[in-house]
């Protein structure tokens, strides 16, 4: 892997920090913590210091939700939401501010460290032979370069997390062609679909926004009902 990647543990739970911590450290990865929203703040003002943040939702003062919400767009590295059992409405709220996954506490060490390879996978290049798109495509006024990571709008730049770059990358390399839900899933995220699991339709839904912004009221992406996802192909 060359050098090691440098994490972020945001977490008041001193003693979580250590556990997890150790386990990662043991992995292969450089682990630094935070214990509250301020402190993360002023660590992350460090440029490229970090491949990756541990952000727990509860904490005391700022949330890290709160915190979140304040660090996107500025800070585009990727997140993992740790979020209380059966929170739905957390894990929901942190996508939808750009968090690329979450998972519930208490969490098992082994399940975060494959969560985190999952996460850092997205940011990588692409294995020709899937479905990413090899070179640049333009698309209904969406152009999309993979070598430079970058989407453009009717000639205006978006911003994209790594993990909404992949759907939209995904997407527009298969216009015309439906995804299934499950098949985007497994290609965005690096997981099975599970029962009631809504991370994949939270990305597509914030790219959309993203999308819509530039797009005079068109529809780029559309919900196949039941199956999954289709970004269209010529006139909308």
């Amino acid at each position: 892997m060359g050098d090691k990647q440098r994490l972020l543990m945001v977490d008041d739970d001193t003693e979580l920090c250590e556990l997890i911590g150790d386990y990662l450290e043991h992995e292969g990865y450089l682990m630094e913590y935070a214990h509250n929203a301020n402190e993360a703040c002023e660590q992350l003002t460090r440029a490229d210091r970090y491949d990756l943040m541990i952000l727990d939702v509860m904490m005391p003062g700022k949330s890290g939700l709160e915190l979140l919400q304040q660090i996107r767009p500025k800070v585009q590295l990727p997140v993992i939401m740790l979020t209380g059992r059966g929170e739905d409405i957390d894990r929901i709220l942190g996508l939808e501010m750009g968090a690329d996954d979450y998972l519930s506490k208490p969490c098992n060490p082994r399940e975060l460290l494959a969560r985190i390879r999952a996460v850092l996978r997205r940011i990588e290049p692409q294995q020709q032979g899937t479905l990413f798109p090899d070179n640049g495509i333009t698309v209904c006024g969406v152009s999309l370069d993979p070598g430079i990571r970058e989407v453009k709008v009717n000639n205006h730049t978006i911003e994209l997390t790594g993990t909404e770059f992949n759907v939209l990358a995904y997407l527009i390399a298969n216009a015309g062609s439906v995804l299934e839900k499950g098949q985007l899933t497994e290609l965005v995220l690096h997981r099975k679909l599970a029962a009631y699991d809504r991370a994949i339709d939270v990305h597509v839904s914030r790219v959309r926004q993203k999308l819509a912004e530039h797009l005079s009221g068109k529809e780029l992406i559309k919900t196949v009902r039941g199956v999954g996802y289709q970004f269209v192909k010529g006139d909308v």
